[in-house]
């Protein structure tokens, strides 16, 4: 499962990507917001970050402003190793070495397409499962 939150600075790109994800069969569950009316986005994460945690094989998109903020605050739950990808680089290392289960997004001075690319490339990627990789999540628990 696939869970989208987002404060009233992404909820335009978050659904853009709902768009995306029901035309190519995704299963998702979006916590809001349902608008672009003034939100904190540390509820949005929150939500998340904890159905995240809860369901170990589901995944989290959050989008903010600069997607900094929904990372600050996603990673405060338990379990959670939330990072923000601005780029092909760290969008696929963040999964193949970190195991990332939250990709927190910017959603202005931003193109809707190339954060798409961005959560295509977050989504395929597996984590490697290398002993050293694992070794280092260990420590992050």
């Amino acid at each position: 499962m696939l869970y989208l939150g987002a404060d009233h600075a992404g909820y335009k790109l978050k659904e853009f990507l709902k768009e995306h994800f029901r035309k190519k069969k995704i299963d998702y569950e979006d916590f809001g917001t349902d608008s672009e009316n003034p939100v904190d986005y540390p509820d949005y994460a929150y939500k998340v970050a904890k159905a995240v945690a809860r369901n170990r094989k589901s995944k989290g998109i959050l989008v903010c402003g600069s997607g900094i903020g929904m990372c600050i605050a996603a990673n405060k739950v338990k379990g959670i190793r939330a990072v923000v990808a601005y780029d092909k680089y760290s969008a696929e290392m963040s999964r193949l070495h970190n195991d990332a289960n939250v990709l927190c997004l910017r959603g202005r001075k931003v193109s809707f397409n190339k954060q798409l690319k961005l959560v295509n490339i977050w989504l395929k990627t597996k984590f490697s499962g290398e002993t050293r990789h694992k070794r280092r999540i260990a420590k992050l628990r």
